[in-house]
């Protein structure tokens, strides 16, 4: 019988078991997924609004538990460790993680999930008890228990997704909360300019935001636990530190194998998420989720972007081409979406700095609207920028920021961008209309209007 062994049991991992399982006759592949953890197949997403108090945990965050894999086919193996990948033996070396026995299960087909790691900067105090990651539902687990009624001021690093959704848990818990981040503004996934609406709502919703922070340690108390987070301008206190800057693709195993890595140390891979360099060696071996590269559309450069949503379509195409399908992942757009508090923000495409570095001469539109006619009852501001090619007019990006719905609209600019329609394309589009859900004029379709009248206007000069 063919072996298929999958190194990881979340999104990616579990996603591309199941297919091939699925697509195999019984009796054809056996299927052994490797976990180093304790769940499989979990939102990890939903971790800032379990520890937020908004919705239930771990159980409710779990798609498919390994038990449910296991009825299914799937041999998933928790709380076991990949620690080598032999290309020439066509092997994994494996510890598990409760004993430390070790062994060696050898494969025909590899599929690598390993994911990505959070950034942890090697600071002096960053692994004080105290200080909390949080990637998996048991770093949710061990932040909620470290709640107490004693522990009142939270200090967020990092101001991106995860910092700001962290930052709203803390606060929805009663905690009064700090944001380092490093930065101009929060939100580098946005524009400055549009960073700088985050962070003034962040503000007025009682969240400090200190941008430009330069952290250079955590400082633990006479018992050993964090007490406070030093940057070269100040001291902030904290009873609890949580971080919030990044993910990097974890592909420790992969280097070491010899595997093709990308710029950002994600493992490259073709459309249909084989891993190939030239070396016959790599034949069967495929990588999907955090820890591959994608393909910007927009921009035509391959960069890391960790995110269920791709992750879950990348395992899926794995395990329909393991099991004898065939199908392709074509990159994406660059498209996400969050909130704090009520303030919603999205983007898709470009930023400014991206287009430049791709090269693209480009004009800028940036509008103030409301998600609703502005008489209808609980209309709210909304802002969205836009970007378009100077000359085509070809759309690169979108950014909103605003209440009321603002962030799903940025899906309407997603397929855009997808479809490589231009800004007039745009001001054409036959989009909903009704007093509850928007202006006589969508707010998108205000900023490319405004956008197409400042390419026209180049155009001219």
């Amino acid at each position: 019988m063919e072996r298929l062994v999958v190194i990881g049991g979340d999104a990616a991992g579990a996603s591309a078991a199941s297919q091939a399982r699925l697509r195999r006759p019984p009796g054809e592949l056996e299927v052994v997924v490797l976990e180093r953890g304790t769940y499989t197949s979990y939102s990890a997403c939903g971790i800032p609004y379990w520890v937020g108090g908004l919705v239930d945990g771990p159980d409710a965050l779990i798609a498919r538990s390994p038990e449910e894999h296991r009825r299914r086919g799937v041999d998933v193996r928790t709380g076991t460790e990949a620690e080598g990948i032999d290309l020439d033996r066509r092997e994994v070396a494996v510890r598990d993680r409760a004993t430390g026995a070790a062994s060696r299960l050898g494969f025909d087909q590899l599929v690598i999930a390993t994911g990505a790691t959070p950034v942890r900067p090697p600071l002096p105090g960053i692994d004080a008890p105290g200080v909390h990651g949080v990637q998996t539902l048991d770093d949710g687990r061990a932040l909620i228990d470290a709640l107490a009624p004693d522990r009142t001021r939270a200090v967020v690093i990092g101001g991106g997704y995860i910092g700001i959704e962290m930052a709203e848990a803390m606060k929805l818990r009663g905690l009064d909360v700090t944001v380092l981040d490093r930065g101009a503004q929060p939100m580098s996934t946005l524009d400055p300019d549009m960073g700088v609406l985050v962070h003034e709502q962040m503000e007025a919703m009682g969240i400090d935001v200190v941008t430009h922070a330069d952290v250079q340690a955590v400082e633990t108390g006479p018992d050993g636990r964090v007490r406070a987070v030093v940057t070269a301008d100040g001291t902030y206190p904290a009873d609890l530190v949580v971080l919030g800057m990044g993910a990097r693709p974890n592909t420790g195993l992969a280097r070491e194998a010899g595997l093709p890595l990308g710029d950002s140390g994600g493992l490259r891979t073709d459309l249909r998420m084989r891993v190939w360099g030239g070396d016959p060696r790599h034949a069967g071996i495929w990588a999907a989720g955090d820890c591959v590269e994608v393909l910007n559309l927009v921009s035509g450069r391959f960069q890391h972007i960790a995110l269920g949503t791709h992750a879950n379509k990348q395992g899926r195409v794995a395990g329909m081409n393991i099991g004898g399908g065939y199908a392709t992942f074509p990159g994406v757009v660059g498209t996400a979406v969050s909130k704090v508090c009520d303030l919603e923000i999205a983007r898709t495409g470009l930023r400014e700095k991206d287009a430049d570095a791709a090269g693209f001469a480009y004009e800028t539109a940036t509008i103030q609207s409301t998600g609703r006619a502005g008489y209808y009852p609980g209309a709210d501001k909304m802002t969205v920028k836009m970007l378009a090619e100077r000359t085509t007019g070809r759309l690169l990006g979108v950014q909103i920021v605003g209440r009321d719905g603002a962030a799903k609209r940025i899906d309407v600019a997603a397929v855009a961008l997808t479809a490589r329609m231009t800004v007039e394309d745009l001001t054409a589009l036959d989009l909903g209309y009704a007093p509850p859900f928007s202006p006589v004029w969508d707010p998108i379709l205000v900023a490319a209007r405004k956008a197409a009248q400042k390419v026209g206007a180049a155009d001219r000069v």
